[in-house]
């Protein structure tokens, strides 16, 4: 089963009315959060998911982020099969983020 994809639109929503509960969750590289990156994200590079897993805490809501939206959604799907009910993908990732909710942003 595929989590759900949200917008950048709809992630930024969520981020302003989350109420705390709500964690960006950027697995790109660091030089690639160097570059750009959302304030507030909690960084954990795609590789270091599994062996991290135990800092997450399930009861939060997670929008994973990475460039595009591809390693995004293996990350959210690893979440979701290890029981994390509250997850998404963020579609097009901080490169759409750059288009749709920040144009300052940096894109590489």
């Amino acid at each position: 089963m595929l989590p759900e994809e949200i917008s950048p639109l709809q992630a930024d929503q969520l981020r302003k009315n989350g109420d705390g509960r709500v964690v960006f969750l950027d697995c790109r590289e660091q030089d690639e959060v160097n570059t750009a990156c959302i304030d507030e994200c909690l960084h954990v590079p795609m590789g270091d998911i599994a062996s991290r897993l135990q800092t997450l805490d399930p009861d939060k809501e997670y929008v994973v982020v990475c460039h595009h939206g591809m390693r995004g959604m293996q990350v959210a799907r690893f979440l979701k099969e290890q029981d994390f009910p509250s997850v998404k993908n963020m579609r097009g990732g901080i490169d759409a983020w750059s288009r749709e909710v920040d144009p300052k942003m940096p894109r590489y």
